[in-house]
């Protein structure tokens, strides 16, 4: 069956670095559009980063030139790598794949805090 297990998140102080990691089995990896969505305490889920089968790349605004995403289509892994995070960054960040089908992972917890 499909997943898409994230990991790497866990708590940074400001100005810190993490990268997140999103592996994805039963479907086929290369083809999907792959993003990041997070979701902050008492916020709506939000888009982070895409990244399309073909290597299209585009960001929110907010995390722009701080975060970048990549995958290893070889490893069926999407990653985050996540610089000079801020509090405000504090989510539970969400694995998304997208092409015929829509797929979501279970989130991991990023919390930014000094």
């Amino acid at each position: 069956q499909v997943q898409l297990v994230e990991s790497g998140g866990g708590l940074v102080q400001p100005g810190g670095s993490l990268r997140l990691s999103c592996a994805a089995s039963g479907f086929t990896f290369s083809s999907y559009a792959m993003s990041w969505y997070r979701q902050g305490l008492g916020k709506q889920r939000e888009f982070v980063a895409h990244m399309s089968g073909g290597g299209y790349t585009n960001y929110a605004d907010s995390v722009k030139g701080r975060f970048t995403i990549s995958r290893d289509n070889a490893k069926n892994t999407v990653y985050l790598q996540m610089n000079s995070l801020k509090p405000e960054d504090t989510a539970v960040y969400y694995c998304h794949a997208a092409l015929w089908k829509t797929y979501w992972g279970q989130g991991t917890q990023v919390t930014v805090s000094s």
